[in-house]
């Protein structure tokens, strides 16, 4: 039996198989007006379609749990009653295909009020319909504005916002809440010592650049129903202290480690694991399966749940790493663009049994048995 196409278990859901689909931004939500970050007719196919792909596990993309926290003014948000009626649409429709819906909920800080990536991705000022960023401290990103240095009552506060939105999510029908703590953004920014240079409570020591995460770990958590679980992605490194010939201070894979085995005790059910996105100039080697190590070596160190995730695009590949115990599960992202349906053609190729609509079932598998 495929070891990528057995059911997963956590808490009290399970989740048919091990490949997932990695939330992806679309920046196609509208930007202003009632309708501002709802999730629309595109989001319903976008999604749906990964379902009927045979995806077990179906995660929208960053979702701002207020609309500062939005990477772009087109992305999706989850902090009114408008938004959280239009997830209820998408979620139904994952359902009904034996899909989990999942959230990822998210503050972009520092990265926030950008462009379009096809048209300019550059920063948007408020004159354009964008707003102020902010961060942990006021260190820019790569010629983005200097972000607002939040104060210890505007962290409370978001640390409120992520709980809020998680409310909204169960409300409209999500099964997963993610939390967001990758790529540079908010969550990563307090983690990493290249972004984060309080003295307060909340920077500093390693404990203390933790703190913020925990926090709405703790809040998501507490909201968030007992038989259902809690994921967190994170990014394992910056790609800065492992690399001799940069002299900069970041996360690193131990760092991951730490993290892992405090997000265990706080209620985190599976480690997300993804890497980069706080400094642009990173050197990174990369290569099909280049962050599965990640993962693996947080599994192992603290027997956590995790979900490997970057250039996995054979099925071959995807079954070793689940089979081999590396991770958990895989997740993907411009792979499932390009082939919606590539859970079911893996399926076939290592002899499991495919899971599509019944529409599609009795011609497709008539086709497959010629």
């Amino acid at each position: 039996m495929s070891a990528l196409f057995t059911p997963l278990t956590l808490r009290s859901l399970e989740i048919p198989n091990r490949v997932w689909m990695s939330p992806m931004c679309m920046y196609s939500a509208a930007s202003d007006g009632p309708d501002t970050g709802a999730p629309t007719d595109f989001h319903l196919t976008h999604l749906a379609s990964r379902a009927a792909g045979g995806a077990g596990l179906v995660m929208a993309e960053a979702t701002g749990v207020r609309p500062d926290g939005r990477i772009s003014p087109w992305d999706l948000g989850l902090w009114n009653d408008r938004q959280q009626e239009a997830f209820a649409r998408v979620t139904a429709a994952v359902k009904a295909h034996g899909s989990v819906p999942a959230v990822q909920l998210a503050h972009a800080g520092r990265k926030a009020s950008v462009d379009k990536p096809w048209l300019s991705d550059r920063y948007l000022p408020e004159v354009e319909g964008g707003y102020r960023a902010v961060a942990p401290s006021a260190v820019a990103f790569d010629g983005l504005p200097v972000p607002h240095e939040l104060t210890v009552d505007e962290i409370q506060q978001l640390v409120r916002d992520f709980a809020a939105s998680a409310e909204r999510a169960l409300a409209a029908g999500f099964q997963v809440a993610e939390v967001h703590g990758a790529h540079g953004y908010l969550i990563n920014s307090f983690l990493s010592p290249a972004s984060n240079h309080r003295t307060d409570a909340y920077g500093g020591s390693f404990d203390n650049r933790i703190r913020f995460a925990l926090e709405v770990v703790d809040a998501v958590r507490a909201v968030w129903p007992d038989e259902l679980p809690v994921f967190f992605r994170t990014s394992a490194t910056d790609w800065l202290t492992e690399n001799a010939e940069d002299d900069r201070e970041g996360w690193t894979g131990d760092d991951t480690v730490r993290l892992a085995k405090e997000l265990q005790a706080h209620g985190v059910d599976l480690l997300d694991v993804s890497s980069g996105g706080m400094v642009p100039d990173a050197r990174i080697l990369t290569g099909p399966g280049y962050q599965v190590p990640f993962a693996a070596q947080a599994r192992t160190a603290t027997g956590l749940a995790t979900g490997a995730v970057g250039m996995i695009t054979d099925p071959r590949h995807a079954e070793e790493i689940v089979a081999g115990g590396q991770a958990d599960a895989v997740l993907l992202a411009r792979e499932l663009l390009r082939d919606p349906y590539w859970p079911q053609h893996a399926a076939l190729e290592l002899g499991a049994e495919t899971r599509w609509p019944d529409q599609y079932a009795y011609v497709v598998r008539r086709r497959t048995k010629r």
